[in-house]
């Protein structure tokens, strides 16, 4: 097959894996937290997800795709990746393969920032400064959070509060994509009203665990 066939292939894959995505997250989402339908659909969210990343990357790199795509992409991904290995590990101990899967995340947002000019506002300007923000807020955090005291980190279930946030920040940023490339003419509301949607979800979700005894979300 030619570039052109490659290139057509990759967008089937990468819609069909990220509509995937979004159908394991909701059922994530929905169904009994720490249940056994719950833990399924987010292993199968996080496999289906890599692929997203995958042919994203595929996307800007080789087939010279929207470089902003770059950004929503490890923005998910990150998010993602970072949910998953803070709900396995439950701790803030210093951890040298999650700092560099940091460090080269932030690599990648500073070539975003360096090529931004070239790029130009393909998407709204909101859209793309709060994406940016928010990736650069995670890394930071995720770098700051080894000063947090072990025992209060554990106590206080912050891994479980960033569970939550990371991995709906995860769904929130395939469905911006996922409806601002279907619903392009309602821009930069139709990118815009799926993250206010993900930070009422975090906001319900972290207030149900907050006032809720420590063994009614059953740990992994």
């Amino acid at each position: 097959m030619n570039m052109e066939a490659w290139h057509t292939l990759n967008i089937y894959l990468h819609v069909l894996s990220g509509s995937i995505a979004l159908l394991l997250g909701s059922i994530a989402l929905l169904s009994k937290k720490g249940g056994k339908l719950h833990r399924r659909a987010g292993r199968l969210f996080l496999k289906v997800i890599s692929v997203v990343i995958v042919t994203g990357l595929l996307g800007v790199f080789i087939f010279g795709r929207n470089t902003f795509l770059l950004v929503i992409t490890v923005l998910s991904g990150y998010v993602a990746y970072s949910g998953f290995r803070v709900l396995k590990l439950k701790n803030n101990q210093v951890n040298i393969t999650d700092i560099l899967v940091g460090i080269l995340t932030l690599m990648v947002l500073v070539y975003f920032l360096y090529y931004f000019r070239e790029i130009g506002m393909i998407w709204s300007p909101v859209i793309i400064y709060s994406t940016v923000g928010a990736l650069l807020v995670v890394i930071i955090y995720d770098f700051c959070k080894y000063l947090i005291p072990q025992s209060t980190y554990s106590e206080k279930r912050i891994w479980l509060y960033e569970h939550i946030y990371k991995m709906t920040s995860a769904f929130a940023a395939l469905l911006s994509a996922f409806t601002g490339t279907v619903l392009d003419q309602y821009q930069p509301y139709s990118q815009f009203l799926p993250s206010v949607l993900g930070i009422l979800i975090i906001i319900g979700f972290m207030i149900w665990v907050t006032f809720r005894p420590a063994g009614a979300v059953r740990r992994k």
